[in-house]
Protein backbone atom coordinates (compact mmCIF):
# COMPACT_ATOMS: atom_id res chain seq x y z
CA UNK A 1 0.00 0.00 0.00
CA UNK A 2 1.20 3.53 -0.70
CA UNK A 3 2.40 5.32 2.14
CA UNK A 4 0.81 9.22 1.63
CA UNK A 5 1.06 12.06 3.44
CA UNK A 6 -1.59 14.07 4.96
CA UNK A 7 -1.74 16.49 2.48
CA UNK A 8 -2.08 14.08 -0.36
CA UNK A 9 -5.08 11.74 1.45
CA UNK A 10 -6.49 15.18 1.92
CA UNK A 11 -6.47 16.20 -1.59
CA UNK A 12 -7.52 12.71 -3.17
CA UNK A 13 -10.87 12.98 -0.66
CA UNK A 14 -11.31 16.17 -2.25
CA UNK A 15 -11.68 15.27 -5.73
CA UNK A 16 -13.61 12.37 -4.39
CA UNK A 17 -16.04 14.89 -3.03
CA UNK A 18 -16.09 17.20 -5.76
CA UNK A 19 -17.00 14.25 -8.12
CA UNK A 20 -19.82 13.47 -5.96
CA UNK A 21 -21.13 17.08 -5.87
CA UNK A 22 -21.00 16.89 -9.63
CA UNK A 23 -23.10 13.98 -9.15
CA UNK A 24 -25.28 15.93 -7.20
CA UNK A 25 -25.46 19.12 -8.67
CA UNK A 26 -26.65 17.06 -12.66
CA UNK A 27 -29.41 14.95 -11.14
CA UNK A 28 -30.67 19.09 -9.42
CA UNK A 29 -30.28 20.03 -13.10
CA UNK A 30 -32.12 17.52 -14.15
CA UNK A 31 -35.21 17.52 -12.02
CA UNK A 32 -35.47 21.40 -12.68
CA UNK A 33 -35.03 21.04 -16.64
CA UNK A 34 -38.25 17.91 -16.06
CA UNK A 35 -40.45 20.71 -13.95
CA UNK A 36 -39.04 23.87 -16.74
CA UNK A 37 -40.32 21.54 -19.55
CA UNK A 38 -43.38 20.36 -17.67
CA UNK A 39 -44.08 24.44 -17.24
CA UNK A 40 -43.33 25.05 -21.39
CA UNK A 41 -46.32 21.45 -22.22
CA UNK A 42 -48.59 22.95 -20.06
CA UNK A 43 -48.47 26.69 -21.62
CA UNK A 44 -50.97 25.72 -24.13
CA UNK A 45 -53.48 24.93 -21.38
CA UNK A 46 -56.54 27.77 -21.74
CA UNK A 47 -56.54 28.48 -18.56
CA UNK A 48 -52.59 29.84 -18.43
CA UNK A 49 -52.34 33.34 -17.42
CA UNK A 50 -50.08 35.13 -20.46
CA UNK A 51 -50.01 37.98 -18.57
CA UNK A 52 -48.99 37.08 -15.15
CA UNK A 53 -45.94 39.47 -14.12
CA UNK A 54 -43.55 38.65 -11.23
CA UNK A 55 -43.72 40.77 -8.34
CA UNK A 56 -40.38 43.03 -7.90
CA UNK A 57 -39.52 40.96 -4.60
CA UNK A 58 -38.42 37.94 -6.61
CA UNK A 59 -36.47 40.77 -8.66
CA UNK A 60 -34.56 41.62 -5.40
CA UNK A 61 -34.63 38.10 -4.54
CA UNK A 62 -32.28 37.43 -7.68
CA UNK A 63 -30.35 40.85 -6.80
CA UNK A 64 -29.24 39.05 -3.04
CA UNK A 65 -28.78 35.70 -4.12
CA UNK A 66 -26.28 37.40 -6.81
CA UNK A 67 -24.67 39.21 -3.69
CA UNK A 68 -24.53 35.97 -2.13
CA UNK A 69 -22.35 34.44 -4.93
CA UNK A 70 -19.87 37.35 -4.77
CA UNK A 71 -18.95 37.36 -0.58
CA UNK A 72 -18.92 33.49 -1.43
CA UNK A 73 -16.27 33.71 -3.86
CA UNK A 74 -14.49 36.68 -1.77
CA UNK A 75 -14.39 34.31 1.76
CA UNK A 76 -13.04 31.37 -0.77
CA UNK A 77 -10.47 33.60 -1.88
CA UNK A 78 -9.80 35.24 1.69
CA UNK A 79 -9.20 31.83 3.51
CA UNK A 80 -6.69 30.63 0.46
CA UNK A 81 -4.84 33.43 1.36
CA UNK A 82 -5.16 32.89 4.98
CA UNK A 83 -7.15 35.54 6.02
CA UNK A 84 -9.71 34.49 8.80
CA UNK A 85 -11.07 37.61 9.44
CA UNK A 86 -12.11 38.27 6.24
CA UNK A 87 -13.13 34.93 5.25
CA UNK A 88 -15.32 35.18 8.74
CA UNK A 89 -16.83 38.34 7.32
CA UNK A 90 -17.68 36.75 3.99
CA UNK A 91 -19.40 33.89 5.27
CA UNK A 92 -21.51 35.64 7.41
CA UNK A 93 -22.61 37.93 5.15
CA UNK A 94 -23.27 35.25 2.62
CA UNK A 95 -25.84 33.55 5.39
CA UNK A 96 -27.34 36.82 6.31
CA UNK A 97 -27.90 37.26 1.85
CA UNK A 98 -28.79 34.00 1.94
CA UNK A 99 -31.71 34.79 4.38
CA UNK A 100 -32.57 37.87 2.99
CA UNK A 101 -33.02 35.73 -0.42
CA UNK A 102 -35.49 33.24 1.43
CA UNK A 103 -37.18 35.98 2.82
CA UNK A 104 -37.59 38.02 0.02
CA UNK A 105 -39.36 34.75 -2.06
CA UNK A 106 -41.84 34.33 0.49
CA UNK A 107 -42.59 38.33 0.08
CA UNK A 108 -43.25 37.80 -3.63
CA UNK A 109 -45.26 34.65 -2.77
CA UNK A 110 -47.40 36.72 -1.03
CA UNK A 111 -47.52 39.62 -3.26
CA UNK A 112 -48.74 36.90 -6.28
CA UNK A 113 -51.54 35.99 -3.25
CA UNK A 114 -52.64 39.70 -2.65
CA UNK A 115 -53.03 39.58 -6.50
CA UNK A 116 -55.56 37.46 -6.07
CA UNK A 117 -53.63 34.39 -7.50
CA UNK A 118 -53.34 31.40 -5.38
CA UNK A 119 -51.18 28.56 -5.22
CA UNK A 120 -53.72 25.47 -4.62
CA UNK A 121 -57.47 25.09 -4.63
CA UNK A 122 -60.28 26.11 -6.80
CA UNK A 123 -58.53 29.91 -7.37
CA UNK A 124 -55.47 28.75 -7.95
CA UNK A 125 -54.20 28.59 -11.86
CA UNK A 126 -51.78 25.82 -12.91
CA UNK A 127 -49.19 28.88 -13.86
CA UNK A 128 -49.34 29.75 -9.93
CA UNK A 129 -48.90 26.18 -9.44
CA UNK A 130 -46.05 25.69 -11.05
CA UNK A 131 -44.44 28.78 -9.91
CA UNK A 132 -44.87 27.67 -6.35
CA UNK A 133 -43.83 24.37 -6.71
CA UNK A 134 -40.99 25.16 -8.68
CA UNK A 135 -39.87 28.41 -6.38
CA UNK A 136 -40.54 25.84 -3.18
CA UNK A 137 -38.23 23.01 -5.18
CA UNK A 138 -34.92 25.50 -5.32
CA UNK A 139 -36.14 26.84 -1.69
CA UNK A 140 -35.46 23.59 -0.65
CA UNK A 141 -32.31 22.82 -2.29
CA UNK A 142 -31.70 26.54 -0.98
CA UNK A 143 -32.01 25.22 2.64
CA UNK A 144 -29.86 22.42 2.43
CA UNK A 145 -27.25 25.17 0.86
CA UNK A 146 -28.14 27.22 4.11
CA UNK A 147 -27.33 24.20 6.37
CA UNK A 148 -23.97 23.21 4.67
CA UNK A 149 -23.03 27.41 4.88
CA UNK A 150 -23.96 26.67 8.28
CA UNK A 151 -21.70 23.97 8.63
CA UNK A 152 -18.82 25.38 6.81
CA UNK A 153 -19.04 28.69 9.27
CA UNK A 154 -18.71 26.30 12.37
CA UNK A 155 -16.03 24.55 11.00
CA UNK A 156 -14.33 28.16 9.97
CA UNK A 157 -14.58 28.85 13.71
CA UNK A 158 -13.54 25.59 14.66
CA UNK A 159 -10.00 26.56 12.71
CA UNK A 160 -10.50 23.46 10.19
CA UNK A 161 -9.66 25.79 7.20
CA UNK A 162 -6.51 27.13 5.87
CA UNK A 163 -4.73 28.19 2.80
CA UNK A 164 -3.63 24.25 2.25
CA UNK A 165 -6.93 22.68 3.58
CA UNK A 166 -10.30 23.91 2.18
CA UNK A 167 -12.30 21.70 0.49
CA UNK A 168 -15.51 21.92 2.67
CA UNK A 169 -15.19 25.80 1.44
CA UNK A 170 -14.87 24.88 -1.92
CA UNK A 171 -17.62 22.31 -2.16
CA UNK A 172 -19.94 24.66 -0.45
CA UNK A 173 -19.29 27.16 -2.80
CA UNK A 174 -19.74 25.16 -5.69
CA UNK A 175 -22.86 24.45 -4.58
CA UNK A 176 -23.89 27.71 -3.98
CA UNK A 177 -22.79 29.26 -7.03
CA UNK A 178 -24.98 26.72 -9.03
CA UNK A 179 -27.98 27.41 -6.69
CA UNK A 180 -27.74 31.03 -7.66
CA UNK A 181 -26.96 30.51 -11.37
CA UNK A 182 -29.99 27.79 -10.97
CA UNK A 183 -32.41 30.94 -9.72
CA UNK A 184 -31.20 33.25 -12.04
CA UNK A 185 -32.37 30.86 -15.05
CA UNK A 186 -35.61 30.50 -13.05
CA UNK A 187 -36.13 34.09 -12.58
CA UNK A 188 -35.31 34.74 -16.39
CA UNK A 189 -37.71 31.88 -17.38
CA UNK A 190 -40.49 32.96 -15.40
CA UNK A 191 -39.69 36.72 -16.42
CA UNK A 192 -39.58 35.94 -20.49
CA UNK A 193 -41.02 32.76 -21.07
CA UNK A 194 -45.59 33.78 -21.38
Amino acid sequence: MEDLTVQEQYERKGKALKVMMLFGIGSIMMVFAGLTSAYVVSKSRPDWLADFQLPNSFLYSTLAIVLSSITFHLAFKAIKNNDRNKTTTYLVSTLILGLLFVFLQFKGFNEVISMGYFFTGSESTITTSFLYVIVIVHIAHLAGGLLALLYVIYNHFKQKYNSQQYIGIELCAWFWHFLDLLWIYLFLFFTFFK
